[in-house]
C-alpha cells in the first residue's frame, strides 16, 4: 500500500482534515463516560435533577458534535478513496499501454482485468477505512487505558492485560490470513480467464458439445475459491468471539474487584460505570481494529498485485521523440541478419536478411509456425529483434518515435478486431480527421461498400454483427484510411471467397505508389508479387518471383503443388 501513496498527493487536505475530525470524535467519546459518572455520583445519587438535566445536555452536545465530525470524515474519506481509485485506474491503464507484447503475454488479459477492477476496489476500501478508523481505533484504546489509570490504577491493570491479549489475537489472525487473500486473488485471475474463454468461445464449445467439460473446469476453480474463502473466513470469524471473550472477561473482573472497592468506600459507583464504559470502548475499538486488519490484509494483497504491474518495465521502449526524415534512395524495408526469440531458448527467426524496394508488392509465405507473423511484429516494434537490424526508409526502426513508425504503416492483423460503435468511428482509428469521402474510398477498395450503406451503421462488440469475411474487409479498409506508405496484410484474405479476394487484390495493386506486404497461405494470392519471401522454421529459404521460386525452391514448389495442379502452378 505504501508504494501507492503517490496517488494521494492531491488529497493532502482531506488526508489531514478527515482523520483529525475522527480523532476529535474519539476525544469527545472518551469524555462521555466521565460525564456519565458525574451524572450518577453528583446527580442521581444526590437527587439533583437540575444537575442531571445540565449534564445530560452536555452528553447530547457531545453526541451531536461527534456525529458532525464523523460525517465530515466520512465525506473526506469517500472523496479521497474514489479520487485515488480513479487515478490508479487511469495510471494503470496508461502503464499497460506502454508494455510490449512480451509483458502483456506474460501477465495475461484476465489477470490485468482483475487488477483493474477487484484489486483497485479493495485498495479504495482500504483508503477509506484507514482514514476513518486507523487513528480513531488506536487512540480510543490508548485513551481508554489512560483514563482508566486516572480513575483507578490497580483496576487499570485489567485493561492492559485485556488489550495485550486482544493484540496477540489480531497479530495471529493477520499473519495467517494474508497468504489466503493473495491466493484468492490468484484464483480470481483463473476464473476470469475461464469466463472469458467460455464467452468468447461459446460457439466452439457448443459445436463440440463441451459444455459439460467446461462447466466442470469452472466448478473446480470456484470450489477452490470456496474452500480458500471458507478457510480464511473461519480464521476471520474467530476474531469477534475471541475479542468479546477477552473483553467481557475483563468487564466481569472490573465489576468483581470494583464492587468490592465500592463497598470498601475507596471507589464511587460512577467510577465503576465509567470503567465499564471504557472497557466497552476498548472492546468495540478492538473489534473495529480486527476488521480493519482483515481489510488491510486483503488490500495489501491487492496492492502488491497492482504494484507488480506498475513495476513491470516494457522491453520495447521509445528511444527518441524526434521525427526521422526518410532516406528516399534507401529500400523501403530492410532486414540485416535479424534473429528473434520469445525467451524460451529457441530462435523463432534466424539471421533473416532481405530488402523490399519502394512501391512494390511483396508476398511472404511459409508453413504454419514458420515465423511470418513474428516477422511482421518486429517491423511494428511489438517486439524487438534479439540481434540484427531492421531498417525502414534507411533508418533503424528503433530510432523512430512510436507515433511516426506506426502511423506510416497500415497493418491488418490475423485476428479481425472491430470495436463497438459505428463504421465511421472504427474507420477513423488511423486518422481521426479522415473525411467521409476518404473512408468511402477505403471501403470501396476493400470491397466493403457492398454491405455498408451508411457510415453510421452500428458495429457491435467485436464486430459480431458482421461475418468473418466482412470483418476482414472492414479491417483492411481501416488500415487504408490515412493512406499509409506501407500496407501490411497478415493472412487477411483467409475468410474471403476467391472472387472477392481477386477483386480486392486488383484494387490494391491499382495503386503503385504504396509498398504492399501480404502474408498468406495461398500461393495464388501472391503469384503476381514482385518478390516472394519463403520462410521455413524461421529461416529464409527462398526469395524471388513466383516462377523463379517454383523452379528453384523446393519448399515453395511443395506449397504450390499442395494447392494447385502442376500446370496451374507453373504459369
Amino acid at each position: 500500500m505504501i508504494k501507492l501513496r503517490r496517488f494521494l498527493r492531491d488529497y493532502k487536505l482531506q488526508l489531514i482534515v478527515g482523520p483529525l475530525c475522527k480523532l476529535f470524535e474519539a476525544v469527545l467519546e472518551l469524555f462521555a463516560p466521565l460525564v456519565m459518572a458525574q451524572i450518577i455520583d453528583n446527580g442521581i445519587l444526590k437527587n439533583n435533577t437540575d444537575y442531571v438535566l445540565k449534564m445530560g445536555a452536555v452528553l447530547v452536545l457531545i453526541g451531536v458534535v461527534g456525529l458532525g465530525s464523523a460525517l465530515v470524515c466520512q465525506y473526506m474519506a469517500s472523496y479521497t478513496s474514489q479520487g485515488a481509485g480513479t487515478k490508479i485506474r487511469s495510471a494503470l491503464l496508461k502503464h499497460i499501454g506502454t508494455l510490449s507484447h512480451k509483458e502483456l503475454d506474460k501477465l495475461g488479459a484476465p489477470a490485468l482485468i482483475t487488477r483493474m477492477t477487484s484489486d483497485i476496489n479493495a485498495v479504495q476500501a482500504n483508503v477509506a477505512m484507514v482514514m476513518r478508523l486507523l487513528l480513531r481505533a488506536p487512540f480510543l484504546i490508548i485513551g481508554a487505558l489512560v483514563m482508566a489509570c486516572f480513575i483507578d490504577l490497580s483496576l487499570s491493570l485489567i485493561f492492559f492485560a485485556a488489550a495485550a491479549a486482544i493484540g496477540v489475537i489480531l497479530y495471529l489472525v493477520m499473519t495467517r490470513s494474508l497468504p489466503f487473500y493473495k491466493k484468492i486473488q490468484s484464483i480470481l485471475d483463473r476464473i476470469s480467464l475461464l469466463t472469458r474463454e467460455n464467452l468468447e468461445g461459446s460457439r466452439v464449445i457448443r459445436a463440440f458439445s463441451k459444455q459439460k467439460a467446461q462447466e466442470e473446469s469452472f466448478d473446480r476453480e470456484t470450489e477452490r475459491m470456496e474452500k480458500t474463502a471458507l478457510r480464511v473466513g473461519r480464521l476471520s470469524a474467530l476474531l469477534n468471539p475471541a475479542t468479546y471473550l477477552v473483553a467481557y472477561t475483563a468487564v466481569a473482573l472490573i465489576l468483581w474487584f470494583g464492587g468490592a472497592r465500592v463497598n470498601g468506600g475507596s471507589l464511587l459507583s460512577g467510577d465503576i460505570i465509567a470503567l465499564t464504559s471504557y472497557m466497552t470502548q476498548i472492546l468495540l475499538a478492538m473489534i473495529v481494529l480486527a476488521n480493519l486488519v482483515v481489510l488491510l490484509s486483503r488490500g495489501s494483497a491487492s496492492a502488491s498485485r497492482i504494484n507488480e504491474v506498475f513495476e513491470t518495465e516494457p522491453s520495447v521502449r521509445e528511444l527518441s521523440d524526434k521525427e526521422v526524415q526518410p532516406i528516399l534512395s534507401a529500400p523501403k524495408l530492410e532486414f540485416r541478419d535479424v534473429s528473434f526469440t520469445y525467451g524460451d531458448g529457441d530462435n523463432e527467426l534466424e539471421k533473416l536478411g532481405f530488402s523490399i524496394e519502394r512501391n512494390t508488392f511483396v508476398g511472404i509465405i511459409g508453413a504454419t509456425g514458420s515465423g511470418k507473423s513474428t516477422l511482421l511484429s518486429l517491423i511494428m516494434r511489438f517486439y524487438d529483434a534479439s540481434s540484427g537490424e531492421i531498417l525502414l526508409d534507411g533508418h533503424n526502426v528503433k530510432s523512430y518515435p512510436f507515433s511516426q513508425l506506426r502511423s506510416s504503416i497500415g497493418v491488418v492483423p490475423q485476428k479481425s478486431t472491430l470495436f463497438s460503435g459505428t463504421v465511421r468511428s472504427n474507420m477513423k482509428w488511423q486518422d481521426e480527421n479522415a473525411a467521409d469521402e476518404e473512408i468511402w474510398d477505403a471501403l470501396r477498395t476493400a470491397q466493403a461498400d457492398s454491405f455498408i450503406d451508411s457510415l453510421d451503421k452500428t458495429v457491435s462488440q467485436g464486430g459480431m454483427n458482421f461475418s468473418g469475411g466482412q470483418r476482414q474487409r472492414l479491417c483492411i479498409a481501416r488500415a487504408l484510411v490515412g493512406d499509409p506508405e506501407l500496407l501490411i496484410l497478415d493472412d487477411s484474405f483467409s475468410a474471403l471467397d476467391f472472387a472477392t479476394e481477386k477483386a480486392l487484390r486488383q484494387a490494391l495493386l491499382s495503386r503503385r505508389d504504396r509498398t504492399l506486404i501480404v502474408v498468406t497461405q495461398r500461393c495464388s494470392t501472391i503469384a503476381e508479387a514482385d518478390k516472394i519471401l519463403v520462410l521455413e522454421d524461421g529461416t529464409l529459404v527462398g526469395e524471388g518471383t513466383h516462377r523463379e521460386l517454383f523452379e528453384g525452391c523446393s519448399a515453395y514448389r511443395e506449397i504450390c503443388l499442395s494447392q494447385l495442379k502442376a500446370e496451374e502452378a507453373a504459369r
